[in-house]
C-alpha cells in the first residue's frame, strides 16, 4: 500500500526498522494499528500489509484517494553498519516487512546483505522481485513449495554462513533461535520486536518486554533491540 502525505506536503526522516501507526477507520476498531516502514520517499510512504486480523483485513478496503491517519515514524530502527563487511537479513512471515527498506539503505552505503526469507509457503512473484532488487535473497518454505525446505535456521546462509552482522525481524520463536546462534559465534546482532502495541508512544504499556537493563517499551525503546540488551 503507498501512501502519499495530503497537500503536497513532504514526508519526515524514516530510519530503517521504524514503524508507523494507523487509524483503520474503516475497520471500525478503537487501536491504532502498528506496521513496519516497507519502503519510504520523501512524498511516498509503502507498507506491506498482510491480512491477519481485523485491522490488516480492512486495510484492502481503501482505495486511491480515501484518506488515512497515520503517525510516523515510531520507534527506534537498526544501526546499520558503516564499513565493508558482510550483513545478513532474516525476515520471517510478515517479519519481512522492514527488510527491503533496511536492504535499500545499506545498498545506497554500498553493501549488498543477503536475505533469508522464511514462509509458510511460496511468497508472492511480486514481493520476491522488490526484495531481490537491494538482496541476494534466499527462500525457505515450510511446505517445500520454493527454495530451502525448512526453518532460516537450517538454511546454510544462516547454519554456516560468515557474516559480520546479522538483522532480524519474524516470530519470536525464530528470533530467538537466531539470538542463540548469533551468541554462540560471535556475531553482532539486533532484533525487531513484534510485540503487540496500542498507542505506539509508551503511553499505554502493553508491549513491554523484558531487558538486561529492566522493562522496556517496544514502541519507543525499540521496536529494534541489540543482541545484548535481551536475555534470551
Amino acid at each position: 500500500m503507498e501512501l502519499v502525505p495530503a497537500n503536497g506536503e513532504k514526508l519526515p526522516p524514516m530510519q530503517p526498522g521504524q514503524f508507523v501507526e494507523v487509524a483503520v477507520d474503516k475497520a471500525k476498531v478503537l487501536l491504532n494499528r502498528p506496521f513496519s516502514i516497507y519502503n519510504a520517499t520523501d512524498s511516498v510512504l509503502e507498507l506491506l500489509i498482510k491480512p491477519l486480523g481485523r485491522g490488516s483485513e480492512a486495510m484492502g478496503l481503501y482505495e486511491a484517494g480515501d484518506s488515512m491517519r497515520v503517525i510516523a515514524p515510531l520507534g527506534r530502527g537498526f544501526d546499520l553498519p558503516e564499513q565493508p563487511c558482510k550483513v545478513l537479513l532474516v525476515g520471517g512471515g510478515v517479519g519481512v516487512a522492514p527488510m527491503l527498506y533496511v536492504a535499500r539503505a545499506l545498498n545506497e552505503k554500498g553493501l549488498r546483505p543477503v536475505l533469508v526469507y522464511g514462509e509458510r509457503t511460496a511468497p508472492d512473484a511480486q514481493l520476491k522481485e522488490r526484495l531481490s532488487e537491494y538482496a541476494d535473497l534466499e527462500i525457505c518454505t515450510d511446505d517445500g513449495t520454493e527454495g530451502f525446505h525448512g526453518l532460516v535456521t537450517n538454511h546454510k546462509a544462516v547454519a554456516e554462513g560468515t557474516p559480520d552482522h546479522m538483522l532480524v525481524c519474524g516470530p519470536a520463536p525464530m528470533m530467538k533461535a537466531m539470538h542463540r546462534i548469533a551468541s554462540e559465534r560471535g556475531i553482532d546482532a539486533q532484533f525487531s520486536l513484534e510485540n503487540k502495541m496500542a498507542c505506539g508512544l509508551g503511553a499505554c504499556l502493553c508491549c513491554v518486554e523484558q531487558t538486561t537493563t529492566g522493562n522496556r517499551c517496544v514502541c519507543t525503546d525499540g521496536p529494534v533491540f541489540k543482541a545484548e540488551e535481551l536475555p534470551w
